[in-house]
């Protein structure tokens, strides 16, 4: 089998691809292996006896199956874990999903008359504060000051 290292190389060149995407017709090799200008090239890119071959990207198929374990809590444990808990779970982001909802049942106690403005104001505050927790020591709170939160 003739070396057509050379032809390989400048059809990568004109096509302006890698040289291990270049793919030559088996049938042809006389052709390619007589082929030494640029142009005689040129003419067995143009008839279709050089190609280039598609571009492959890596597959993602293991990446799914990995997800789909995750997804089901495997490979989630203590061995696969890499740095401090704040780095797979943003303090700020717990904080303000709990200030969140926190704010929003006092608003809606204000609103429905459970607390007046001044209770309201007091417990915002707190809740700013820190004093609460979870929100289920702001409900407990209520309770141990004789508002009737729960139907």
């Amino acid at each position: 089998m003739p070396d057509l290292s050379m032809q390989k190389r400048l059809a990568a060149e004109i096509l302006g691809v890698g040289v291990s995407r270049i793919w030559i017709d088996p049938s042809h090799i006389e052709d390619v292996a007589a082929a030494i200008t640029r142009e005689e090239v040129k003419r067995l890119v143009k008839e279709g006896i050089i190609r280039v071959k598609p571009s492959h990207s890596p597959s993602r198929e293991r990446w799914r199956i990995r997800h789909e374990a995750r997804k089901k809590g495997r490979r989630r444990s203590y061995g696969r874990r890499k740095g401090p808990a704040t780095a797979r779970k943003d303090p700020k982001e717990e904080w303000m999903a709990r200030v969140r909802k926190i704010r929003r049942y006092l608003r809606y106690l204000r609103d429905h008359g459970v607390i007046d403005r001044r209770t309201y104001r007091k417990l915002y505050l707190w809740a700013k504060g820190g004093m609460f927790p979870t929100f289920a020591s702001l409900q407990r709170w209520l309770e141990e000051h004789g508002y009737k939160t729960r139907a």
